[in-house]
């Protein structure tokens, strides 16, 4: 779990988790904050019932029903969407839908017989089988969602706010596929919104800005109860500027990418003063205007957002032309020499004179 807040248990590795209860009166938690899927609070709707499902003559009993977060909690009174469906598929191979009803508690008018019932609470929800009897009491229906909130917010370096808009979190269950991904359960998620869940474990993706500061977590839901975490970025808002002279103006018309220590790409822009958010490291900003290339190191401090100036001295410099370096190819005796290629120099045969010993004597050459 890198990238969590360091507040509990675990040194650098810890989401900070507040869990709030959701018994009597603690579901106003959810009500402080932006509903992910939610439904305004309103009274309770009467059931919607799919025209020619009820045969003529048959006498309905009222089904009541009410959901409840845990088996021990008090009845969800908002935020519900109920399904009744027939259990027999019909000729598309989808169960019809029989009846429907949004809000609190419901209440539904249904001929006897057996019917699936599925309640969801935001992206939590539990289906059960229903028979409806032909006489005698038809007992409440209570479903348990066994499901609770998360809300999800993240700060740079230490304590650094991030801008809302610079975040999104991405929610996937905690079991990996057999192709090696996980499902995704839902993405792009506000900060400070409350998301309903099933409990259980769900692996959470942090993307601050949109270039590489992506932070990963597991974090575990507990039913009736509010999650919140808080994701630890090691990232900063780093913004660049070509200038002539340190703290001048920046040069329009020019051309950025930002390379890894590795020499990756990681971002380009086409801007007088790009922005990007970066993970903390070394990288090189390059920059182009007018047919020249500058370039300056810098490394990026987690929690600690920036300037760097790439000064217009700071060219990269151009490799050398010289003539005494050129390499002269050698051909072999006997092969027509290739247009552009400069002959190797043939040096002229000794004279008899050369080859002949100094001295006088009678030395002979055999």
């Amino acid at each position: 779990m890198f990238g969590i807040l360091p507040f509990a248990r675990i040194g650098l590795a810890i989401a900070l988790m507040v869990l709030m209860p959701l018994g009597a009166g603690a579901q106003d938690a959810f009500k402080e904050f932006k509903q992910l899927e939610s439904t305004p609070k309103m009274p309770k709707l009467d059931a919607f019932i799919a025209p020619g499902t009820v045969p003529e003559g048959v006498k309905l009993r009222d089904v009541p029903m009410e959901a409840k977060l845990t088996a021990d909690g008090t009845p969800v009174e908002e935020g519900l969407s109920w399904y009744v469906f027939s259990p027999i598929a019909g000729t598309d191979g989808k169960l019809p839908l029989i009846a429907s009803a949004k809000g609190g508690p419901a209440a539904f008018q249904l001929a006897p017989g057996d019917y699936f019932v599925n309640v969801s609470f935001g992206r939590a929800g539990v289906t059960k089988k229903l028979t409806v009897p032909a006489e005698g009491q038809v007992d409440k229906q209570v479903m348990v969602l066994d499901a609770g909130g998360l809300l999800l917010n993240a700060v740079s370096g230490a304590d650094a706010r991030i801008r809302p808009d610079q975040l999104s979190f991405s929610i996937y269950s905690s079991e990996v596929r057999d192709d090696g991904e996980r499902g995704l359960v839902v993405a792009d998620v506000s900060p400070n919104t409350v998301v309903r869940l099933n409990a259980g474990t769900y692996h959470i993706v942090s993307e601050y800005g949109s270039v590489n500061a992506v932070i990963r977590a597991d974090i575990q839901v507990e039913a009736g109860k509010l999650t919140e975490a808080t994701i630890q970025h090691r990232a900063a808002q780093i913004t660049f500027k070509l200038v002539s002279d340190a703290g001048g103006e920046a040069i329009a018309d020019t051309a950025w990418s930002i390379l890894t220590a590795a020499g990756d790409s990681v971002g380009e822009s086409v801007s007088a003063f790009p922005t990007m958010v970066l993970a903390e490291g070394g990288y090189s900003a390059v920059a182009r205007n007018k047919d020249k290339i500058y370039q300056r190191d810098f490394t990026v401090v987690a929690g600690r957002n920036t300037d760097v100036e790439v000064l217009m001295k700071d060219q990269q410099p151009q490799p050398p032309v010289n003539d005494a370096a050129r390499t002269v190819q050698q051909v072999p005796v006997g092969t027509p020499t290739p247009p552009g290629v400069q002959p190797a120099p043939v040096a002229p045969l000794p004279s008899y004179e050369q080859l002949v010993p100094q001295g006088g004597d009678d030395t002979s050459l055999d």
